[in-house]
């Protein structure tokens, strides 16, 4: 699951997890866990959901919603999962793979952490320090390398992301931590830095 629209396709099936959806309310919500800096449009979203409905993965229920008092009501669809759906993504949330530590998709998988085994949660976590450490290695043997051969403003801006992932490599430290010296239901959750890695 590394591309964006598998990330998508994800992200849609642990939301629809959690309840029905009809495509503004899903939309909103993709937003808020997705977080990619840009809003997702509507053109990604109904291509997403058209082959979700395709695979079985999910079905659409017509309903109707009332628009206020004296207002006739108007049909709505809601996106629902199917067993088919529900398979798919208890199937996706137990891969801990490299995958699931890589940038486009471990910020959705940890949306959905929750609903993760800890020994799996423990896997992704691990391995998204790993890599993160193994970038830093690279990027800050990069920064000593090209230091003089930059202007100031391409070095701070280096340096910003060496520190940024620094922050991440602490962050998860705290979280795996935290992971192995709590009971699954009482895994005290550390804010995330909220830049970008």
């Amino acid at each position: 699951m590394a591309r964006r629209g598998e990330t998508l396709e994800f992200a849609v099936l642990g939301l629809l997890h959690e309840s029905p959806m009809h495509g503004y309310e899903l939309r909103k919500q993709l937003n808020a866990v997705l977080g990619w800096g840009r809003l997702l449009s509507y053109g990604s979203l109904y291509p997403a959901l058209k082959k979700m409905l395709r695979t079985g993965w999910i079905e659409e229920q017509v309903r109707e919603a009332a628009l206020g008092a004296g207002v006739s009501r108007r049909q709505r669809i809601v996106y629902e999962l199917t067993d088919a759906g529900n398979a798919r993504f208890t199937r996706l949330m137990s891969e801990a793979g490299p995958s699931a530590w890589e940038d486009d998709s471990f910020d959705v998988r940890f949306a959905f952490f929750s609903r993760t085994d800890m020994e799996i949660r423990l896997r992704i976590l691990e391995g998204r320090r790993t890599r993160l450490e193994e970038r830093l290695e690279r990027v800050q043997a990069q920064l000593a390398h090209t230091q003089q051969q930059m202007d100031r403003y391409a070095t701070e801006l280096q340096r910003h992301g060496v520190e940024s992932v620094e922050r991440e490599v602490l962050w998860l430290s705290e979280l795996i931590k935290a992971e192995r010296s709590a009971s699954p239901a009482k895994t005290s959750l550390t804010p995330r830095p909220t830049e970008n890695t």
